[in-house]
């Protein structure tokens, strides 16, 4: 069956709207549903919720083609020929996944899907729940094609990574592969198919990859700091020109809306037997503590106000989802006399100031996001800058 029309289920937000926006600017008739109705409002009127790097300009171009629009409507599903769902598993406050939310939001849309949809789920799913909504959707007597095709892309390149990236496709039934891969080759040239347990494993193992690797980075930051010496030139040295570390990162704060969490979904699919995973979580997690702890070694802290620089999750990006920064103000709000903060992206904290009035009022600042505006600046304070964007190193 071909597809022509798509829907896009949490398609407002930061992975479903560009996903939408490409579908549309391939020539299909997209609709994006979601259930925030601001959100939906701001992107009939063409304007993006969030940044996104082209995608203020591809917006209402797919809107004045007539090719897309976004609805608060569940009827938009049945309208559609690939449900696209882009609903995530969370982790609780235990770090326990909710291996329901996926399958319950799909069955949740039972009254609106038909028999020979495609339905796609699109976010990070514990192991398993593919076969879960298989069998949700067929408990409610639906024949619907059912793929995993996890999403790979990293915020702020959805416009490059869409097209560039191979997309992994994956689905019990040969009508669901073909007809996912069908989808996905108006994206991308290469499709890798797999069984719905191992794209459900290679999201996961994708993403914990990345935090383990970020938190040996961190580990070894902490280590070279300790003893006096700048792990980023312990780093440039073994890196330079040495293809078998050229992939070793810099230090900085892991965080926002997937490594955390997928490592911990991961743990969980494991019985919690994850010793990597769990060492990585605390160093990861322990790095702003461990920062301020440095601070404190230098400075009285109850006499100084500390500025914090950035406080989305990664640079260039207005995006705060487990930004540590946060965790970082929570920390000095206790150490310190006063904590104030800017970033130059986020506009929804109605609790941060101008970078004039942080740099003038703060004793001792913190680079939280390595936005690129703070390489050109030369404060007359202590800087704490693990992520060494001034260049004058890393050590605390």
């Amino acid at each position: 069956m071909m597809i022509g029309r798509v829907c896009v289920v949490g398609g407002c937000g930061h992975v479903g709207l560009p996903l939408a926006m490409a579908f549309a600017r391939a020539g299909l008739d997209v609709t994006s549903f979601d259930i925030n109705p601001d959100a939906v409002a701001t992107v009939n009127a063409g304007r993006m919720p969030f940044d996104e790097p082209q995608a203020s300009e591809i917006l209402p171009e797919v809107i004045a083609a007539g090719r897309f629009r976004a609805s608060t409507d569940p009827a938009a599903v049945r309208d559609a020929d690939a449900v696209i769902v882009v609903v995530g598993t969370p982790v609780d406050e235990h770090l326990n996944p909710d291996t329901q939310a996926v399958p319950n939001a799909v069955t949740a849309l039972a009254p609106y899907l038909r028999n020979e949809q495609l339905v796609v789920l699109r976010s990070t799913v514990y192991p398993g729940v593919t076969k879960l909504v298989e069998e949700g959707l067929q408990g409610c007597g639906l024949e619907c094609d059912v793929a995993f095709c996890p999403e790979r892309i990293a915020e702020g390149r959805a416009f490059t990574e869409l097209y560039s990236l191979p997309q992994i496709v994956s689905g019990r039934r040969p009508g669901a592969v073909e007809r996912a891969s069908a989808l996905f080759s108006l994206l991308t040239e290469r499709i890798v198919v797999a069984s719905p347990e191992e794209a459900e494993l290679a999201k996961l193992f994708t993403n914990t990859w990345r935090y383990i690797k970020f938190a040996a980075a961190n580990q070894f930051y902490m280590i070279a700091n300790e003893n006096g010496i700048d792990f980023e030139r312990v780093r440039h040295a073994i890196t330079l020109d040495y293809p078998r570390a050229a992939d070793v990162p810099g230090a900085g704060f892991a965080a926002g809306p997937c490594l955390f969490k997928d490592t911990m979904q991961l743990a969980a699919f494991n019985n919690n037997n994850f010793f990597l995973g769990h060492a990585s979580m605390m160093v990861n997690e322990g790095l702003p503590a461990y920062l301020v702890g440095r601070l404190g070694q230098r400075f009285e802290l109850k006499q100084l106000v500390v500025g914090i620089l950035g406080m989305a999750f990664k640079a260039e990006s207005d995006d705060i989802r487990s930004s540590l920064s946060y965790k970082l103000r929570r920390i000095l709000r206790y150490r310190a006399r006063d904590v104030i903060c800017t970033d130059p992206f986020v506009t929804t904290d109605p609790n941060l100031l101008s970078l004039e009035h942080v740099l003038e009022h703060a004793d001792v600042l913190i680079i939280g996001a390595p936005h690129s505006i703070y390489r050109s600046l030369k404060p007359c304070q202590p800087v704490v800058d693990v992520w060494n964007l001034l260049g004058h190193g890393v050590l605390v």
